[in-house]
């Protein structure tokens, strides 16, 4: 079921989704101070192509440093990236078929705005209490 999801969400909004994250990550690895944020970006646009079966999970030796560089990316490319997911939502509720894509979509604007001490993990490896479901 998870193959068919995956299929089904990469024909109706994932190769688009992951596209502007590619997009996003080559921008801020123009700057070497930047990389960070880019490998991010990279990182996320393979969450983004196939989500089912894989969720995020909060690092545990996260500290201030992503703090900061949430702050740095929300102010330069989360804020986009996030409107890109709930103009995807929205459209893709338009059908009855595309409401439960809709709402995975929804579900990963947290995760465009705070992608920096984030780590994406099967379902199975999610037994963290800090685990935050994107896709079932």
């Amino acid at each position: 079921m998870r193959t068919i999801g995956n299929i089904l969400w990469f024909v109706l909004a994932g190769w688009w989704l992951a596209l502007l994250y590619v997009v996003a990550g080559i921008l801020a690895c123009i700057l070497i101070i930047t990389i960070p944020f880019g490998i991010a970006a990279f990182r996320l646009a393979n969450f983004v192509l196939w989500p089912f079966g894989r969720t995020t999970v909060w690092r545990q030796d996260a500290g201030i440093w992503s703090i900061i560089g949430n702050i740095l990316w929300i102010l330069f490319l989360g804020w986009e990236l996030a409107i890109a997911h709930l103009i995807a939502g929205l459209l893709l509720c338009i059908t009855i078929i595309g409401i439960p894509f809709g709402i995975a979509c929804w579900k990963m604007i947290p995760l465009a705005l705070l992608p920096l001490g984030q780590q994406v993990v099967p379902i199975s490896q999610a037994h963290d209490r800090f685990a935050l479901p994107v896709s079932s």
